[in-house]
């Protein structure tokens, strides 16, 4: 199976999370931890507990342990991972799906922006992948991507646009190889701070986490670190301290277009994670400032939109092409920004 995209994705902070915790008995025997926790955990045994003492992902009232620990009573154990517990269940609802294309093996759908593509935590409902269960039975899904049926590639939950579901498993190999091999055609539409001095550009810079906070991407040049990023921009209007860019993806890679266009020194607009919600150009107007922040209230999150998406359909081989029109609180800070541009 061919590996997945890792089109704009959020992971949490590194860190340790719960996974289980017990506190023992009154009258419990004093027996070691690892017999202890073999009892208490489905499918644990006691090399696996064993490695997790050494990992220091076991603690008992708070400090590491040894495997040879006997527990006494009161005795506070907590069973602790980098990743957080992920819900296995996943609940159907019945939620919009914004279906624009559909056939036996694929649809097309587009996302509105605030809506999570799959549950992970924070967010175990409402995503589109609880929307998918609902209304669908049986949806393949991708090997090592246990719990997000039909996804072959995803957005981040403040973009909007378009999305290619597999409804068949011979659409999801096809397609997820599409994506390995860079054939999809993806354009999205960015509204970015500053305007480019050219009117086209391509960004090449491996893109990775970031050494300083694990909740963001970071660009880096000399390419011994993170993974290879080539994203393809061009100017479709310029409004003064903002431009609106085509963007292109070659590769897909996790915050791709907002880490790359953050490095060039045009953020996207009111993207908070990338200081893109801070005025970056502009005069000191009080009168500039109040014009900016009733924009960032129209659009309430970063100026990115996936607007069309191409593929050959994995059974008949047909080009297929869908665009996906500018949601509301796009076009209108849009607008407004026109209009300043005009009367101002």
């Amino acid at each position: 199976m061919s590996k997945q995209s890792e089109d704009e994705i959020e992971e949490e902070e590194l860190e340790l999370y719960e996974h289980y915790r017990f506190i023992v008995d009154k009258g419990q025997s004093p027996i070691r931890i690892d017999k202890f926790l073999t009892e208490k955990v489905a499918f644990a045994t006691r090399n696996r507990v064993q490695l997790a003492i050494d990992a220091g992902s076991i603690k008992v009232n708070g400090e590491n342990t040894k495997g040879s620990y006997k527990i006494k009573p009161a005795d506070d154990i907590q069973v602790l991972f980098e990743k957080p517990r992920r819900e296995t269940e996943i609940l159907p609802e019945n939620l919009d799906l914004g279906i624009i294309y559909e056939d036996e093996h694929l649809m097309v759908v587009n996302k509105p922006a605030g809506m999570v593509v799959h549950p992970a935590q924070g967010n175990w409902t409402g995503t589109l992948v609880n929307g998918l269960v609902y209304h669908f039975q049986n949806l393949p899904e991708m090997k090592g991507n246990a719990g997000r049926p039909g996804l072959v590639h995803r957005i981040d939950k403040d973009t909007s646009g378009l999305l290619v579901i597999a409804k068949s498993e011979i659409a999801m190999t096809h397609l997820a190889a599409q994506f390995f091999h860079h054939t999809i055609d993806r354009t999205y539409l960015a509204l970015v701070w500053g305007e480019p001095d050219d009117e086209s550009g391509t960004i090449t810079g491996n893109v990775g986490r970031s050494f300083k906070n694990r909740k963001v991407m970071d660009v880096f040049e000399d390419g011994s670190y993170g993974k290879h990023a080539v994203t393809h921009w061009n100017l479709i209007e310029r409004l003064r301290y903002v431009t609106l860019l085509q963007c292109n993806l070659e590769t897909g890679r996790t915050h791709q277009i907002r880490v790359h266009m953050k490095s060039i020194g045009h953020p996207l607009f009111n993207d908070a994670t990338y200081g893109g919600d801070k005025i970056r150009k502009g005069t000191q107007f009080s009168k500039y400032k109040t014009f900016v922040h009733n924009c960032f209230d129209l659009i309430p999150r970063q100026a990115l939109h996936a607007k069309s998406l191409g593929f050959i359909h994995p059974v008949t081989k047909e080009k297929l092409y869908f665009e996906a029109p500018l949601p509301a609180d796009f076009e209108g800070a849009l607008d407004k920004w026109r209009n300043y541009v005009i009367y101002e």
